[in-house]
């Protein structure tokens, strides 16, 4: 980027006095409106006292870039002045900063996300040098110091000896000023020290400058200046890592490289374990596919834990102490309780998937369309699989759009922040309502007029499919197909298919905790943890508890939950056992009807589930040892 293309002598104040931060900014505005690169001198000092209001524009040494991204700026600009005295009192990231050198900038708001990064990043890394940045100080007129602006040439790198290696991240809750900063900052300090470090910036425009697995093998230690969390923060557990604020390299980089050196001299180095990544390992879209997933999986069990468990002790607590009316009664303590854990379920936890695979696939700007497919997979009741089908729409839409509406030039920040998500959002919501949403609603209809026709056959045989549509896709349309047919057969007097339903519900949850439990060997330590709470939530008639492992490996895992159901839905048919109360849990133990005597069909009801839940770890555990087996070889 060439600076004084941005700027011109005219824009430059050279041996300035102000009194203080707005009388410097208001002045530099005036040159900025006399110039006609602005509209409106009220409305862009409105918009950059605003910014300042925000987080500090001075930096250190003297330096403080005060910014903004108004409506009224007609082009990328900015203005520059250089002080014959100083503003003591201008906030900075450094507090004792006494600023001297201002630089003003303009920026057109479509160009927020292209532009005004690419400025700042240009000035920070430029100013950093301190040959540069003591030549710009050192003009005597206008012309001298937009001249200066483009004598500058940058350090190379070939005959600095390094003697070790630093991965740094920076990232700030803007994406913008301070994570370019601090990413400068360690840099040059790095490279004064004879210490080469990699930074890689998670800013507003996504992951920048990557870190591929050859830096992460070879790194000595890792520098994490952040004010945010850091993504994909497992690939740095081999490493010693210093934490620090984004704002402290900018003041002090020699410091925190060299803690970070003495720190990696205490803390030993562990195994890298080497990972996919967009600048060395050209992944194939099976392994896109498969990383993606993977990654809504991890955003949504904590969702599933906190509401399964906040709604099944909603459950457990109105049955065990008779507080049905309570439970059922709006706005009240134990109806809230279980509103909030439903909605964890229910409302939130199939856009979060959605969500967070859209993001795998295309970073940020893919997080808008994603929510959106998942709560349009709400809308036409399409569960977690229509939901894992739109977070692969909205990622590839999103994906497409990047290679051939690339956010790049003057409406860079246009494409980026606009284009992206609202084009994206309608797109991805049109297919989930008007391609996908009618096939799911008739399949659904089809399903429930299925079952009704089946009613008055061989029962066996109805248990068993009832059994296989509940386990299939865990609160799905086909779930939710079998449970229609169920409640309506219970207001029609029917009252077998309803203890069917409430007995299988238990199958998936205790079938994934005998699984984890009993061979652990064969699954992951995340994995395990969810297993621990399932046989809770299957207490309660929650079946969610079983989604992580069913989006992981649908093939393998939809199956072993349907085989055990069908089943379980057999064995209660076929004893003739009913329920005449929707959504007691394990308390239908003491409100069954029909079939043998009490104990009995208590025992045959509770230990069809059990059964069921026997069979289904068993086929998990075979199937998941095939495929580690087949991966090994």
């Amino acid at each position: 980027m060439k600076l004084n293309n941005l700027t011109s002598p005219n824009l430059i104040l050279v041996d300035k006095s102000f009194k203080n931060k707005k009388e410097a900014i208001e002045c530099l505005i005036e040159q900025l409106w006399s110039e006609g690169k602005i509209t409106s001198k009220e409305e862009f000092l409105k918009d950059v006292m605003y910014r300042e209001e925000l987080s500090p524009t001075g930096i250190e040494s003297g330096l403080a870039i005060p910014h903004g991204k108004s409506e009224s700026v007609k082009e990328a600009t900015f203005a520059v002045a250089l002080l014959n005295n100083t503003i003591d009192d201008w906030e900075s990231v450094s507090e004792d900063n006494k600023v001297k050198l201002i630089f003003l900038l303009a920026i057109p708001k479509a160009e927020a996300g292209s532009t005004h990064l690419e400025l700042l990043a240009e000035l920070m890394k430029r100013i950093s040098n301190e040959k540069y940045k003591k030549l710009i100080e050192e003009s005597k007129t206008a012309q001298e110091l937009y001249n200066n602006l483009e004598n500058y040439k940058e350090e190379t790198l070939e005959n600095i000896e390094y003697t070790k290696t630093i991965v740094a991240v920076t990232a700030c809750p803007a994406g913008i000023a301070h994570t370019y900063m601090a990413a400068e900052a360690l840099a040059n300090t790095g490279r004064e020290l004879g210490v080469k470090v990699f930074v890689e910036k998670q800013g507003a425009n996504g992951i920048e400058d990557r870190h591929t697995n050859e830096q992460l093998k070879n790194a000595d230690a890792a520098i994490f200046a952040v004010d945010v969390a850091v993504k994909n923060k497992e690939r740095y557990d081999h490493l010693p890592i210093y934490k620090t604020r984004v704002a402290a390299p900018i003041k002090d980089a020699k410091s925190i490289i060299i803690n970070a050196l003495k720190q990696a001299e205490t803390h030993k180095k562990g195994e890298f374990k080497q990972t996919g990544n967009a600048q060395e390992d050209k992944i194939n879209f099976g392994q896109e596919i498969k990383k993606s997933i993977l990654t809504g999986i991890s955003y949504i069990i904590p969702i599933i834990v906190a509401g399964g468990m906040v709604a099944a002790f909603a459950t457990l607590i109105a049955q065990g102490f008779g507080l049905q009316n309570v439970f059922n009664a709006e706005n009240s303590w134990l109806w809230m309780y279980r509103k909030l854990g439903s909605n964890l379920l229910g409302t939130l936890m199939v856009p979060v998937l959605s969500a967070y695979m859209a993001y795998s696939i295309s970073d940020k700007p893919a997080l808008g369309p994603g929510f959106a497919a998942g709560i349009a997979a709400n809308m036409i009741n399409g569960g977690f699989l229509a939901g894992m089908l739109g977070g692969f729409l909205a990622g590839y839409t999103i994906k497409l759009f990047k290679k051939y509406i690339p956010a790049k030039g003057t409406l860079g920040g246009f494409i980026s922040f606009w284009v992206y998500p609202v084009f994206g959002t309608i797109i991805v919501g049109t297919l989930m309502f008007f391609v996908l949403g009618k096939p799911v609603g008739a399949v659904n209809a089809g399903l429930i007029s299925w079952l009704g026709g089946m009613a008055g056959t061989n029962a066996l045989l109805l248990g068993a499919i009832i059994g296989v549509m509940v386990s299939f896709d865990l609160g799905g349309p086909v779930n939710k197909a079998a449970y229609t047919f169920c409640i309506g057969a219970m207001a029609n007097g029917v009252i077998i298919p309803y203890a069917i339903f409430a007995s299988v519900k238990m199958v998936s949850a205790f079938g994934v905790t005998f699984a984890t439990m009993l061979f652990k060997k064969y699954f992951s330590e995340d994995e395990q943890e969810v297993g621990k709470s399932t046989w809770l939530l299957g207490l309660a008639g929650i079946t969610e508890g079983a989604i992580p492992f069913m989006v992981a490996d649908p093939l393998r895992v939809i199956p072993s939950l349907c085989a055990g159901s069908a089943i379980t839905g057999a064995l209660v048919a076929m004893v003739g056992i009913g329920l005449d109360v929707p959504g007691a849990g394990i308390f239908s133990l003491f409100v069954l009807k029909g079939g043998a005597s009490g104990l009995v069909k208590t025992g045959v009801w509770f230990g069809a589930a059990m059964l069921g839940a026997v069979i289904s770890a068993a086929l998990l555990v075979i199937t998941r040892k095939a495929k580690l087996n087949k991966v090994a070889k």
